[in-house]
């Protein structure tokens, strides 16, 4: 196996093992991304020289016994909406192409006193809007298992660069599904933790009561591993909560006897194509045979979610994107003869059209006359959507959806249909809404070749439940060691 496709615990024990050097890793890794890059494009910006350099200093300061860590020298990719301090965070949008972010997000913060390398700024939709990473400004990501598809989004760099080799885990944000659709399509694990767990300092807001940064890996463990890094209070975003330094890792058991898992048959309905439901189907007999109890029950929210996701989170876009207007950092219009003409100029040049398409709606949701028809509504179905689920968690430990109701379409196949775009996102918003975890594993392939994620849902701060069914399931299928991209054109 070569080194760029191991896991990040696989690199580990390497490393202490010293059969690897982190030299030896960052080397194969650049290179890998110089191989893999022109066909993936899933990097906005690489800093390979920079990595080679920090694992050099690291390396040395490791022999003379200044650092250790169990984390020390470990490459990484960042989804371009988290700043890093002193480089590029445009947000694959032509209005932040040139900023140079002042400062660090705090998961940013964490991961540098680890002295993990990040190898670059990943690909996504522009402003995180899109599931398929085709309304970049700067290009458009292919997926690795065929070029001709979609990666999914607003993530899709972040999840094609683990899936093929390039970062052995990534930095994502997830509003509506953005972490956990990729992850599917990519084949790869992708988890949503619960609102509040992960600081949002330093992610540039889509919409800020549904944002939240998580992690796309090659394995649960990784996934396990980076959550435990990433997550925790942090005083500059007071809706973030204090999970009390746990080690996820630890919540990784290989047993699912005895667990409940309820089945909700609305997610399994129309719009599912049938190979994923078929898999999806097989997949609930594997954990039958794995000793856990099965129950399907109705959970009616699916088509109220996704509309009421639309309403909200459009409706925090417009509010947040009011801050680009041309004068005080991101895109100015070169040409304008008066103050209007600047805002109007540099906004209708620096955004792309789904950006302007949900910023329009949800200025339109907020207006006066409106407000009380569609936010107001939305954010009670909100709760609505909330209660159902508490509800369900009362008889249930998780809950076992698929995670997108397709497998990787191809470039172009949806991008002049918005609605049928947003429908994409119909078994993953719900999650958001409620602020609950959820976790995308892949659990085999279309006939095409191409892979299905099954999303395994628990209620809040239950990472441990979702990570143990996961790794469970990922243990008894074997998916990495039996499917590898084929990067066919």
């Amino acid at each position: 196996m070569e080194i760029t496709e191991l896991t990040v615990h696989e690199l580990q024990d390497k490393i202490k093992n010293k059969e690897l050097t982190i030299s030896e890793i960052m080397d194969s890794y650049c290179k890998r991304i110089k191989e893999n890059e022109p066909e993936v494009q899933a990097f906005i910006t690489t800093y390979l020289d920079e990595a080679k350099e920090k694992a050099k200093n690291i390396e040395e300061k490791i022999n003379s016994g200044k650092i250790d860590g169990n984390y020390v020298g470990i490459p990484i990719g960042i989804k371009d909406n988290i700043c890093v301090k002193g480089t590029k965070t445009t947000c694959a949008s032509k209005m932040l192409e040139n900023f140079i972010a002042p400062y660090s997000a705090s998961v940013i913060e964490k991961l540098d006193k680890e002295n993990i390398i990040s190898l670059g700024k990943l690909n996504m939709d522009e402003f995180a809007m899109g599931s398929s990473t085709e309304t970049s400004y700067f290009k458009k990501t292919k997926n690795p298992w065929d070029l001709n598809r979609v990666p999914g989004g607003s993530s899709g760099g972040s999840a094609a660069a683990v899936a093929s080799n390039m970062v052995p885990w990534a930095l994502g944000s997830d509003t509506g599904g953005s972490i956990r659709q990729p992850a599917s399509l990519c084949g790869v694990v992708g988890l949503k933790p619960t609102y509040g767990l992960v600081s949002r300092y330093g992610l540039v807001a889509f919409a800020s009561s549904l944002d939240q940064i998580g992690p796309i890996t090659k394995d649960v463990r990784d996934a396990s591993m980076l959550l435990t890094l990433i997550a925790g209070k942090d005083e500059r975003d007071t809706t973030s909560v204090d999970s009390g330094n746990k080690d996820y890792a630890k919540a990784l058991k290989n047993d699912v006897k005895g667990m409940k898992i309820g089945i909700p048959k609305e997610f399994f309905g129309k719009g599912i194509n049938e190979e994923v439901k078929q898999k999806l189907l097989e997949t609930i007999e594997i954990y039958k045979e794995l000793g856990a109890e099965i129950e399907e029950f109705s959970l009616d929210i699916a088509n109220y979610a996704l509309a009421a996701y639309y309403i909200i989170a459009c409706a925090e876009a417009s509010s947040n994107l009011g801050r680009f207007d041309g004068i005080r950092y991101g895109y100015r219009t070169p040409e304008y003869s008066n103050l209007k003409e600047i805002y109007k100029k540099s906004r209708s040049e620096g955004f792309g059209a789904e950006v302007k398409r949900r910023i329009i709606l949800g200025t339109y949701v907020l207006s006066s006359g409106y407000y009380d028809a569609y936010y107001k509504k939305a954010q009670k179905v909100r709760t609505l959507v909330s209660n159902e689920f508490n509800k369900a968690f009362e008889k249930y430990d998780v809950i076992l959806t698929p995670t997108s109701p397709v497998t990787a379409f191809k470039l172009g196949e949806k991008s002049e249909n918005p609605m049928e775009m947003y429908l994409s996102d119909i078994c993953t918003v719900s999650i958001n809404i409620a602020g609950i975890p959820a976790i995308s594993i892949p659990c085999g392939l279309d006939k095409k070749g191409l892979p299905i994620g099954v999303q395994i849902i628990g209620n809040k701060f239950q990472e441990e439940k979702i990570l143990n069914v996961a790794y469970t399931l990922e243990q008894k299928i074997g998916f990495r060691e039996k499917y590898k991209p084929e990067f066919k054109k």
